[in-house]
This record gives structure tokens, sequence and C-alpha cells, in this order.
């Protein structure tokens, strides 16, 4: 019993209508029961100072003269009572050491840990981090990276607040400056885009990572989860593996008043946001298996959610307003949910460029992540 070809094809446009459907209910569970949490979050006030923690800011660098010198004094006039930056010097050969010597003279609260270069040993920035975290004098820590501005003096202030809650981990958000072109509105979606994803699931007690350039976490969970040891072998990870291994239901919060944001420098050409982006894929594949599943699922459904708009329209072109209308409800619902977002996240300009910047994000960046998942990493920077 066979059915004949011309019945077969016949069913290839119903089928591509139902695919359609399945992936649009799958990223409206995203948008609608994810992000929507992220968007319904209230920002509250910071606790007292009589309640703020002791606090050290951990730095690495390397070859980071220029950007030390511009952003390292906004980190060290930080409006908190007591706190120490440790900058972990990793090799420089440029004019850091003695730039650092000389911050250190008039800022107490810098220390400076200098690693020597070893013929036999390559550092990765794991390493370097765990040398600052065992230089720092308190329990409570703070990371950022050296390219890196805070919105205000209030910053640290503002991210190390939960801690007064008897949290573990807490994760900020790190946008990128705003430049033109669209470049850079791509990397910024991109940021925008993945910190709705790690925030929201925090927010839903499940947080799979945090970034490094806004992060913190305490020393004695450091050591209770081992440090790095499980993923040393990752030059990256540093940041997102550690929360996706340490973090549970209680331990984690968030932070992202617009004034705890910590700025960074985007890349400015598409090769070395490429590369950027490349170093970064190798770490999900340690992730733990459900939130590989999750990540995976909505990546792939997206993908397919806009394969599946051109590919009906194709079959059955004269019920174009099919996709159509299903293409404006789940924008529709981008716009309600990621307004709220955006907001809090300080990019609204980019919802004008929504349907560009979502179709490229998906497109490139996630497709990018699939052919660098197992591309060996040479260096941390």
């Amino acid at each position: 019993m066979f059915f004949p070809i011309e019945a077969t094809v016949s069913y290839w446009p119903y089928a591509a209508y139902l695919s359609l459907g399945i992936f649009f209910c799958i990223q409206l569970y995203y948008i609608l029961f994810v992000y929507s949490k992220l968007a319904a979050h209230r920002i509250t006030e910071s606790a007292n100072e009589q309640t703020l923690p002791p606090v050290s800011v951990i730095i690495s660098a390397y070859n980071e003269y220029d950007n030390l010198k511009k952003f390292l004094p906004l980190i060290l006039q930080q409006s908190y009572p007591t706190f120490e930056v440790v900058v972990v010097n990793d090799c420089s050969d440029d004019e850091t050491q003695w730039l650092l010597r000389e911050m250190a003279s008039t800022y107490a609260h810098l220390k400076i840990v200098d690693i020597g270069e070893h013929i036999r040993l390559k550092h990765t920035k794991k390493f370097t981090l765990t040398i600052g975290i065992k230089a720092a004098k308190y329990e409570h820590l703070v990371f950022t990276d050296a390219d890196c501005e805070p919105a205000t003096t209030q910053w640290l202030h503002l991210m190390v607040a939960p801690f007064a809650e008897d949290k573990e981990i807490i994760l900020g958000y790190s946008p990128y400056f705003k430049h033109r072109g669209l470049l850079n509105k791509l990397i910024r979606f991109e940021t925008t885009h993945t910190a709705m994803n790690y925030l929201s699931y925090a927010l839903k007690g499940d947080a799979y990572m945090g970034v490094g350039r806004n992060l913190a976490y305490t020393k004695s969970l450091f050591y209770k989860g081992k440090g790095f040891n499980a993923h040393m072998h990752i030059k990256s990870g540093d940041d997102d593996l550690f929360v996706n291994q340490n973090s549970n239901a209680t331990n984690t919060t968030i932070a992202i008043s617009p004034q705890a944001h910590m700025y960074s420098i985007p890349k400015l050409t598409w090769k070395s946001y490429y590369k950027q982006k490349a170093r970064h894929a190798g770490a999900s594949v340690m992730y733990k298996s459900r939130h590989k599943w999750m990540l995976a699922t909505q990546l792939v459904s997206a993908l397919f959610f806009y394969a599946s708009l051109g590919v009906s329209a194709a079959l059955l072109p004269h019920m174009w307003y099919v996709p159509l209308a299903v293409y404006l409800l789940r924008l529709l619902a981008q716009y309600t949910v990621y307004g709220y977002v955006f907001r809090k996240l300080a990019v609204r300009d980019l919802l004008l460029w929504l349907p560009v910047l979502d179709l490229l994000f998906y497109f490139f960046i996630c497709l990018n992540g699939l052919f660098n998942r197992n591309r060996k990493q040479t260096s941390w920077k």
C-alpha cells in the first residue's frame, strides 16, 4: 500500500504550516513566560551602609595601560564605605606596572598583584582570577574587566547590596558603549538578549550563567565549589561556567539598577566580533544538561520559525497572510515584553531595529556559536 507522489506532495504545505505553529508556540513560551519575569521585575532600593560588607573588586589585566588609565580611577572612586581593588597584572609588557604603581601611591585601597612570565607556562584568565581571589582581603568579591566603566559612583553599592540578603551570587548587567553602525547595534542587541535570558532564568530560580564584566560572589563559595578546577582546561567560562555549577534556587539574585550597569568597549570590526563570539562559544558545552536543552530549544525554534515562515509562504503563496499574521503576532509579543525589559536595560533605541536585529541575531550569532563550539581556544583575550 502506498500513497501517490502527488498526494504526498500536497501535504507538504500543511506540514510547513504545522511546523510554523509549533515553533511559534515555543517562541511565545519564552517571550511570555520567561522574559516576562524580567519585564515584571521591580528594582528595589539598595541596602543602607550599615549592612554593606567590606568588598574586594578584582580585575585581571594584560597590556591594558590605556584602559586602566581611563577606567580604573572610576572604580577606585566608588562611593562605598570599605573596599579594595585588586588588579592582577598578568605578564604585561607595556607600561601597565608603572601606571599601577603610580596609582597605588594615590589610592591606598589599590592592591597590585604582578604575575611574572614563565617560559613553560601560559596563563589563563581563570588562573589570574584565582590569584586575585587568593590575594583578596575580604569575603565578598566583585569582578569586572579593565576596559569597563561603571555607570555611576553607586555601582559598587548597588551591586553589593543583595549580599545583605545572604545571597552568594549576584548577577549584574554589562552593556556596550553606543556607537554608530549596524555592527554596534547587533553587538548591543546580542548583549541585551543574552542578559534578558540569564537574568530572567535567575528570577525563575534557575540561573545558568553570568557575565564577568559585572559579577559578584563570595570567596567561601569559590572555595566550596573548588574554584575553576572542573573547567580549568577551557580558556573561557570563568563567569558563566562558575555560575552554572554553583548557582541554586536560593543563593542567586540580580542587580540591574541603571546606576549599577557596567559599560564596556565593543568590537569595531565584524572579524574581531566573530573571533570574540567564537572564543566564548566553547564554554556552553559544559553547561548542565537542562540548560543546554533549554538554550538549544530556544535557538533552534527561532531559527526554524523564520525558516517555516519562508517555506509556508512559498508553498501556499495565495495564503501569504497566514505566515504574515503569525510573524506579526510574535513581533507584537516581543514589543510588548521587550519594551519593559529594554527600558530597564537602557537600550530602548534598539526597539526600532527589532525586526532586523532579531533575524541577524539568530542567523549570525547563533550559527557562529554552533560552528565554534569545539574550536580550540588559544587565548583569554
